[in-house]
């Protein structure tokens, strides 16, 4: 998609609706459009960032373990196109930001229980976001998110499951599963490429259908596209010997661990 939708147009029509609460600090274009990966049936993806838990009966909850507990979401159908829009307050982006602190990161907290998918999608997206209002609150909240400990949170926690994967790969492999190895395999592709990328600030491991576009942007030097590309879609998978595969999976998995820098 070459073109981003009216942007001003959000805002007006967000305020029409009803849907735009007086005491908002930012409104922000998110996900595929904002990053300019969008095609013609993208949904347009909105975060509004409030003082106070906006509330309306358009919205569905989307529980969070946050003070207020819930993300009022709502959809909307413009022009043929949905829209989805999420109510954070400002007081939840600060308690996500808390979450990952560099003491609790320092502290040994399991980095797979940091954040549920939706809160690190919400901290991903202010790197990412075209503020529609609010320039000044999103420059702020992405210094303190650079400062934090996000970006080690986000990479030792994909290597946490390339281990588990690896594991599981190998030990399946020993007991004659061939089958379950080569899911195991590559499952650990997934895990040390997201790595890899969230080393180097690409977020959104939440989200493997952009992992490709995710690589583009990154262009990380430790692995070349055309190599990550292989790994992705299996190109040296001989179904008659899915062993050889599984073990050069591996191997390669375990020298782009060393690579990841936290």
């Amino acid at each position: 998609m070459d073109s981003l939708p009216d942007l001003q147009g959000v805002v007006a029509r967000l305020r029409n609706e009803g849907l735009l609460p007086e005491d908002h600090r930012a409104v922000l274009c998110v996900g595929s459009v904002a990053r300019g990966w969008a095609n013609e049936r993208s949904d347009y993806d909105l975060v509004v960032v409030t003082g106070e838990p906006f509330a309306t009966e358009r919205a569905r909850p989307l529980p969070v373990p946050l003070r207020p507990g819930t993300v009022p979401t709502v959809t909307v159908h413009v022009d043929g196109r949905r829209w989805e829009i999420k109510y954070w307050t400002d007081d939840q982006i600060g308690q996500l930001l808390d979450k990952v602190s560099w003491e609790r990161f320092d502290s040994g907290t399991v980095s797979a229980k940091v954040l549920l998918d939706v809160e690190e999608l919400c901290l991903e997206r202010l790197l990412t976001c075209i503020p529609l209002v609010g320039e000044a609150w999103v420059r702020q909240r992405c210094r303190e998110l650079g400062e934090s400990a996000f970006r080690a949170f986000a990479a030792t926690r994909s290597l946490a499951g390339l281990d588990s994967a690896v594991e599981d790969a190998l030990g399946q492999l020993d007991a004659g599963d061939t089958a379950s190895a080569v899911l195991s395999a590559r499952r650990a592709v997934g895990h040390v490429v997201d790595a890899l990328l969230e080393s180097h600030g690409c977020f959104g491991s939440a989200q493997p259908k952009w992992r490709a576009r995710r690589f583009q942007e990154a262009a990380p030097a430790q692995l070349s596209f055309e190599e990550y590309w292989a790994l992705e879609t299996m190109r040296g998978f001989d179904p008659a010997a899915p062993e050889i595969w599984v073990k050069e999976t591996v191997e390669v998995c375990n020298r782009l661990c060393m690579e990841v820098e936290i």
